[in-house]
């Protein structure tokens, strides 16, 4: 690694630090992902590296690791100089600058797809990435209107574990779903309805989508129509509905264990 020790919030080489916030992107596609925890994972899941910048603590503490990557520039700086080019405290001691990788193609996806319909919420996307992952669901569909899940957020929330996903973002979900249906995946609309199968008793397919609507309007009535079946959680009386990102992760356990 080339270390540079930086002194100063007026390098220009670093000024990336200050400007990729959120959904923030470079027309190379940069994102900037921050703890060690997500730090790590992203890189060895692979992506592209541009830069680390942190502390000398984090890079003696992870100097065994980091040998077998290759990490093109290593800014070092004391915290405090990490905090004044971001603005705020920060909780960690390591911010990386990465290409964030290639959208898959639909034909590439795996058997199990977790497939978002206008979330806004750029945790509940991260959440929902970490939760994925966690269960092996490893294909993500999201739309391309909403949050990036390379978004600084997005990867702060998921640790990381973004970067073991394979993701598309997709422009229509009607042609979209369409698509899916032709390759032989079952559509799974996640939906509080009359008709709707109680998620314990869904008998599962081997190639399956499971579609999570809007964290407040859940799936339209049109949306819903193009689904194989829609399943929902068996829930208490008088509670309607759990967090996205929760109902989610209950759903894809639940699916990829039975």
């Amino acid at each position: 690694m080339h270390f540079i020790q930086v002194e100063t919030i007026d390098l220009p080489e670093v000024q990336i630090y200050r400007k990729l916030r959120e959904n923030a992107f470079s027309k190379e596609g940069s994102f900037v992902a921050d703890s060690p925890k997500a730090v790590n994972l992203l890189i060895e899941s692979g992506v592209e590296v541009k830069s680390i910048f942190a502390t000398p603590e984090y890079y003696k503490k992870y100097k065994a690791f980091l040998k077998d990557y290759t990490i093109p520039v290593a800014y070092v700086a004391p915290k405090s100089l990490l905090e004044q080019i971001v603005g705020h405290r920060l909780h960690h001691n390591v911010m990386m600058h990465g290409i964030r990788p290639g959208e898959s193609p639909l034909d590439a996806l795996g058997p199990r797809i977790i497939m978002l319909d206008e979330i806004s919420n750029t945790d509940n996307i991260g959440a929902i990435a970490r939760s994925a992952a966690a269960l092996g669901v490893d294909s993500y569909l999201i739309p391309r209107q909403g949050p990036h899940p390379y978004a600084r957020r997005a990867l702060r929330v998921s640790m990381g574990y973004m970067g073991k996903l394979n993701y598309h973002r997709y422009k229509n979900i009607h042609e979209t779903l369409t698509a899916l249906k032709e390759r032989g995946y079952h559509i799974f609309g996640a939906e509080v309805t009359p008709d709707a199968t109680p998620l314990s008793r869904v008998e599962v397919p081997s190639k399956w989508a499971l579609l999570m609507g809007h964290e407040q309007h859940g799936i339209s009535p049109d949306i819903l129509s193009r689904c194989d079946e829609v399943v929902t959680i068996e829930m208490e009386e008088g509670i309607k509905s759990f967090n996205v990102a929760i109902a989610a992760s209950i759903m894809m356990y639940q699916l990829k264990t039975k």
